[in-house]
């Protein structure tokens, strides 16, 4: 029998995000974690997402309660906020979505950063 196997894509906002998460790392002097996080991305989160795509936590098992937060979620389209899960590798939070056989990466911070950003799809 064959495994099912879910394509990974990264959205502009992860995209961006990945950036600021360089950005942060660079600042903090720390710029080979940069590597080490994509390398762990390529090697680890990405094939465990295309095997087991519901492995994060639920998003919203632990409900924001800042108001920022809370505004973001409702701008969501209905049923989406519920579908949002939460991936941690390491020092890095990576919240994503599963739509049909695709997961989409949305956002990845560092944990000493402030919050996720939902600027852009």
């Amino acid at each position: 029998m064959t495994e099912r196997l879910y394509r990974v894509e990264l959205t502009a906002s992860f995209l961006e995000q990945l950036d600021a998460v360089e950005e942060f790392l660079a600042g903090a002097d720390a710029r080979f974690a940069y590597d080490d996080l994509l390398a762990e991305l390529r090697a680890t989160v990405f094939p465990n997402l295309r095997r087991f795509p519901r492995m994060g936590r639920r998003y919203l098992d632990q409900p924001p309660r800042s108001a920022e937060a809370l505004t973001l979620l409702a701008q969501l389209p209905a049923g989406a906020a519920d579908a949002l899960r939460e991936y941690l590798s390491g020092d890095y939070l990576i919240l994503y979505t599963e739509i049909g056989s695709t997961v989409y990466l949305l956002s990845i911070r560092h944990h000493r950063q402030l919050s996720f950003s939902f600027a852009r799809p």
